[in-house]
This record gives C-alpha cells, structure tokens and sequence, in this order.
C-alpha cells in the first residue's frame, strides 16, 4: 500500500505546494517489436505516446521513454532523431521501446489542480443536497484520490494506493501541519507557494507512518 503523490491547492485553484512519493517507483516496460508495430503511437504534448494496441504490459497513454537504449526527450529522441520516423523505418527491426508514465512537469501539476479545482465547484453545484462539500473521493482500479477542503477554501489531495487506510486521519494531519508551520509564519500569506522545511520534514513523517501503519501519529 502507498500514498503516490499530495497537492495543496489555493482557494482560488492555484497549485501552492506539491510532494510526490512515487518518482522511485515509475513502472516502465521493454519490449522487442518486429516490423509492423502492432500498438499505434501518435503525439500527444510533444509526447509520443500509445494510442491503441496494448499488450503485455504496455498500455494506452504510455509514453515511448526509449528506444534501443537512447533515452527519449520529447518527440525525438536523445541523438535528435524524431521518434516516429524510426518506428515508421523497417530496416531500424528487431527494435526494443520502453513505454512507461511520464513524471508530471511543474506546469501540468499547475493545470491539474486547476482543473480539478473547477470540477470539485461543479461536483458542489450539481449535487442535490444543500451546501454539498464537492468531490471528497474518486477511484479507480488503480488509485483513488481523497480530497478535504477547509473554511478557508484551501484543498489537501491526496493519491494513494486503492487499498491504502488511514488517508481520513493524514488529510487531518495535513491540515494541522499546515496551520502549525505555514499559517503561523508571519512571513506567508494563504495564497502563496508553501516553502518551508518544517512543513516539508513533517510532512514526510506523517505519510510514512499512514504508509507502513495504517495511521499519522500526532
């Protein structure tokens, strides 16, 4: 069981504070192809990435991260080679591709929160109960996503493994960490990235005790 990831997003949308726990653990795949490529690759985001045809371990919205050992940057390759144009070549086969997730830039960590910002707001307005608090949970067969919001309009998110328990008492932790390290600085205002060791180190702390007990100690 695992806590991958926990944002901190702004009363206004804005992404204020990001930890990622998971970029050890990027699950990639490597497989040998012959000539023609059976999944289908297109660009996506200056990306190339799977678009159809998944197969043993290689899934839809995987990203080409090399081939024959020549890491991928982008559409092309490592050497400036464009990553396409040496799928489409049959003299480049046999051929090995590595397919995995791509880590999430600054920027898309940015639009994410954003937009989930707008969905928890429609969550809240579509519900037909009166003063809904919006979007709290959302799973999936891989992962799900817990969200607690406070007074102030500030957001804790947090991805975890499906099976993963005691994410109701780490969002409480959260919550206490942050009014004890970032709303007691004087120097910090509630719309501002949050930089702090402090909060950083505690942080850190309460997830490894969910993650390997069940629960954040106080």
């Amino acid at each position: 069981m695992t806590i991958f990831s926990v944002f901190v997003v702004n009363r206004a949308g804005g992404l204020i504070y990001d930890y990622d726990s998971n970029n050890g653990r990027r699950v990639e795949t490597e497989k040998t192809f012959s000539f023609p490529l059976e999944p289908l690759l297109k660009i996506f985001d200056e990306r190339v990435v799977v678009s159809f045809g998944q197969r043993d371990g290689v899934k839809v919205g995987h990203t080409v991260l090399g081939i024959n050992g020549v890491p991928a940057a982008g559409r092309q390759l490592e050497d400036g080679r464009e990553i396409l144009e040496v799928i489409a070549n049959e003299e480049n086969y046999p051929i090995a591709i590595k397919f995995g997730r791509p880590r999430l830039s600054t920027n898309e960590k940015i639009v994410l929160a954003s937009m989930f910002h707008s969905l928890f707001a429609i969550g809240s307005q579509l519900s037909p109960e009166h003063k809904s608090s919006g979007i709290e949970v959302l799973e999936t067969d891989v992962f799900k996503l817990c969200c607690s919001q406070t007074l102030t309009g500030v957001k804790f998110i947090v991805l975890a493994d499906p099976k993963q328990s005691g994410i109701d008492l780490l969002l409480r932790k959260l919550y206490e960490i942050y009014g004890d390290f970032a709303l007691k600085n004087p120097f910090y205002s509630i719309d501002m990235p949050i930089r702090c060791e402090l909060f950083d180190s505690n942080l850190q702390l309460a997830i490894e005790q969910v993650d390997k007990l069940g629960f954040a100690g106080m």
